[in-house]
């Protein structure tokens, strides 16, 4: 048995705002001809490169534990401090700081989307290839 992932769903409280707060995040944009409006209860981007889709649905129940499921995001130019350091700036909290865990040039931060749903900001790929 074989099945390919449609898209990736996030449980929120508000749809609209965070699927606009992650949108810069990741350089997602709205469905063609589906736009995301205040009060929808389903607001879906997309990646323009690969198509890529998140959907973020509102669900009653509140955030109570830790996610199971996160994203691990790298910088696409930035270096991951760099990436950080904006990320921050945009809302997100750092939730543990693991840079340097396994020795230097090593280890990412995990972060929390204003809803306090987890994701980690890895090294680039630039900064892979010189360590």
């Amino acid at each position: 048995m074989t099945a390919f992932i449609s898209h990736t769903t996030v449980d929120c409280t508000n749809a609209y705002d965070l699927s606009e707060w992650w949108k810069p995040v990741l350089g997602y944009v709205d469905i063609d001809g589906d736009p995301n409006l205040p009060g929808h209860e389903e607001c879906m981007i997309r990646d323009p490169e690969t198509g890529h889709q998140v959907l973020f649905i509102e669900v009653p129940d509140a955030k109570t534990a830790k996610n199971r499921l996160h994203f691990d995001l790298r910088p696409r130019a930035a270096t991951r401090d760099e990436e950080l350091e904006t990320l921050l700036a945009h809302g997100a909290t750092v939730v543990d700081d693991l840079r340097g865990k396994y020795g230097p040039d090593s280890g990412w931060v995990v972060l929390a989307d204003p809803e306090g749903n987890e994701f980690c900001i890895l090294r680039s790929l630039a900064e892979l290839d010189r360590s």
